[in-house]
């Protein structure tokens, strides 16, 4: 059976190496051998032949010699009928020539192109009926066969099989490497494309949880509370500038040479962003103690990005009036950043958050398991939420 696209193998070898023959080139190069080694050959033994009655056996060498190689021209839409003509020629060439030549040459790019392109079997059935042909006709007609030729040519037909088969192999390999490059870059764009929405999931989904608060309050204090009511839409402002530079900063990584344009965000950060979600319904406690001492950067943004998860889900969800969030090191025996987040709301229920697909809660999983570290989900004593994110502590910053 044919290779449904037999020259893939083909492009794969030749594109080996830093320089890449072009396809025409590729084609063309074992015709113009050909016809160099063949063809001034064809000439050189008829001008030098007198004998009349050799003349049309020195014209027919002469054109087999120009028709094998011009046949390979279909070498690459059709590579098994191709051997088999080029084969067909060359018997033709072996039993008709008077005087030895140089080898078809012809012949031996037909068989490489054949076994590349697929089509070994046409390869292998050609040249064995044209070799057993050429041994029985041969000697029908009286033709002697030097051993010598007999064992060179049987050994140019071997190679010409070796050398498509490694051509072919290497192909196949290379064609596999680039599957195999092609797979992982598209594997490492969507890891990216997961983190950007990630990252985008977390900054709107708190950046308008926290306007939508700060918005109901100042509606609900508009009247009786002019001053509260303009802190609270000073909220909202603030929200969305600082929510507009994270977007801009998570973008900016999609511009080739472009950094963020805002730095990752960290621990210190934690007071700013509970005091945009407190609200009079709402009160937010942070227990930091770590006292001097700091995480790696990688913990401190993914700890700050769970609790932002986390505080976004109790202002929606949780209906809480309390928040509490404690972060503390642990050694177990490594040192570890453990931050727990707890709220006094409707808790999670019958749900189980750990196998919760929602992209909060698969954002917060993800986040720790990139580190390393664990994240876990249960009931705060008296009722509500209770998350425990456990992170490596890293190189202190």
């Amino acid at each position: 059976m044919l290779d449904p696209h037999p020259d893939a193998v083909l492009r794969g070898s030749a594109d080996w190496g830093p320089t890449r023959a072009p396809r025409r080139v590729r084609l063309i190069a074992p015709v113009v051998l050909s016809l160099l080694v063949q063809v001034p050959a064809a000439i050189w033994i008829a001008a030098h032949n007198p004998r009349p009655d050799l003349q049309w056996r020195m014209l027919l060498h002469l054109a087999l010699a120009l028709a094998g190689p011009l046949v390979l021209l279909a070498a690459r839409r059709f590579p098994g009928p191709t051997v088999a003509v080029v084969t067909g020629l060359a018997l033709l060439d072996v039993l008709t020539t008077p005087v030895y030549g140089p080898p078809y040459l012809a012949l031996a790019f037909a068989i490489i192109g054949a076994v590349v392109r697929g089509a070994a079997v046409w390869a292998a059935i050609s040249v064995a009926v044209g070799w057993t042909s050429a041994i029985l006709i041969g000697v029908g007609i009286g033709r002697i066969w030097h051993p010598g030729i007999i064992v060179a040519a049987t050994v140019g037909l071997a190679a010409s099989f070796a050398i498509g088969a490694l051509v072919r192999t290497r192909g196949a390999r290379m064609a596999a490497l680039r599957a195999d490059a092609e797979r992982r870059q598209q594997s490492a764009e969507e890891r990216e494309r997961v983190r950007i929405a990630r990252e985008l999931h977390d900054v709107l989904g708190h950046a308008l949880s926290q306007m939508n608060v700060q918005a109901s309050v100042g509606l609900h204090l508009f009247d009786r509370d002019p001053d509260q009511a303009r802190t609270a839409l000073e909220n909202v402002k603030n929200t969305s500038k600082l929510a507009l530079e994270e977007v801009r900063g998570v973008l900016g990584v999609l511009r080739d040479g472009e950094a963020p344009l805002v730095p990752q965000a960290e621990l210190a950060e934690l007071p700013r962003l509970i005091a945009g979600l407190t609200t009079p319904g709402l009160d937010i406690v942070l227990d930091d103690r770590l006292g001097d001492r700091a995480p790696s950067r990688a913990a401190q943004f993914a700890a700050y990005r769970i609790v932002q998860e986390t505080l976004t889900n109790t202002v929606r969800h949780a209906q809480a009036a309390h928040a509490r969030i404690v972060l503390e090191r642990r050694e177990d025996p490594d040192p570890w950043l453990v931050v727990t987040v707890t709220d006094d709301g409707r808790g999670f229920g019958d749900a189980d958050p750990a196998a919760s697909g929602h992209g909060g809660v698969l954002g917060m999983k993800e986040r720790a398991a990139l580190l390393g570290g664990r994240i876990g989900f249960g009931a705060a004593e008296g009722g509500g939420a209770r998350i425990v994110a456990t992170l490596p502590w890293g190189r202190a910053s």
